[in-house]
């Protein structure tokens, strides 16, 4: 007996070794250079180089001289670095008359876009959170309203809000145009904020409503803070569109008050003296780097609130 136990336990040995020389199961994995990757990542590395490529034109550019630039080729690094194109495009650059460049407008585009979208993000989380909590009478025409009003186009507004703001006068002033920008803002911010809210678990505000809490106990004490990545995308959404916004920044302020973008089209386009090329491409640049450092800070967060539900519905 005790030979054929030893014989089992030798033949179950057997069947596992041979078991564990078959090797891993399932499907055999597929090659890394195939023709289906070739495709991918060749089409990648296009799209890649069609949108760096024009930043690294204007880049090396700005750090040329005029005398290397009117060599001709573009796509050159620089032989000798200058940042001098760099320093004249802030302080220097003129606008007819004026010559200070872009400091000016800079400093216009930041008192613009901060109470813009403090102001507009503030107005539109209420409006999401009343919208998906509070349902009230008229909220789907409300709702409806503010939506019809998110695909109207800019065009159709422009000469009556001339009118508006000239009867409020606000016509030419820095508060009209911070007035303009957070009425714009509110249908796609709301939206966002709404669908947002509503993806929150209702046995929360159902539980907070238990406990006595109101209106805006439910949103300072359980709705704010569970909601910074949809504050991080609206956030994003409003300093792209009103720092790169030029039809309303030229429609309704003045030569004093031109935000940053009105300011960039004066320099580029001016036709008074000699073409300067590496200031244009630095004054861009400039113009560009608010919207770009706030999605390289801020870019996990956005996917975040993205992925948590701020385009659902």
């Amino acid at each position: 007996m005790s030979n054929t136990g030893a014989l089992n336990i030798a033949a179950a040995g057997a069947d596992a070794a041979a078991h564990d020389l078959a090797g891993p199961r399932g499907a055999r994995p597929k090659r890394a250079l195939s023709g289906r990757n070739i495709m991918i990542y060749g089409t990648l590395a296009v799209v890649s180089l069609y949108y760096l490529l024009p930043l690294y034109v204007m880049m090396v550019t700005s750090l040329k001289g005029m005398p290397e630039i009117r060599m001709g080729n573009i796509f050159a690094p620089p032989m000798e670095i200058t940042f001098e194109p760099w320093v004249k495009a802030w302080a220097t650059a003129c606008t007819g008359l004026n010559c200070e460049g872009l400091s000016r407008g800079f400093w216009n585009s930041v008192r613009i876009t901060v109470p813009s979208v403090f102001l507009s993000i503030a107005i539109a989380s209420i409006n999401g959170y009343a919208l998906a909590n509070w349902r009230f009478k008229g909220a789907n025409l409300f709702f409806t309203i503010l939506i019809v009003g998110a695909f109207i186009p800019y065009q159709v507004m422009l000469y009556p809000l001339v009118i508006i703001l000239r009867e409020m006068g606000l016509y030419g002033s820095l508060t009209g145009l911070v007035l303009v920008h957070s009425v714009f803002g509110m249908p796609i911010l709301t939206l966002l904020f709404r669908n947002y809210f509503t993806s929150v678990p209702e046995e929360l505000f159902k539980a907070a409503r238990v406990d006595g809490a109101g209106f805006w106990g439910i949103y300072f004490k359980i709705m704010l803070p569970m909601s910074l990545p949809i504050f991080v995308v609206a956030m994003i959404i409003q300093i792209t569109g009103i720092w790169n916004d030029f039809l309303f920044g030229v429609v309704y302020t003045k030569p004093d008050l031109y935000p940053m973008t009105v300011q960039l089209n004066n320099i580029v386009n001016s036709v008074q003296g000699v073409k300067e090329y590496n200031v244009n491409m630095a004054a861009t640049i400039i113009t560009g780097l608010v919207p770009l450092i706030v999605y390289f800070a801020s870019g996990k967060l956005f996917v975040r609130g993205i992925a948590a539900g701020a385009v659902k519905g």
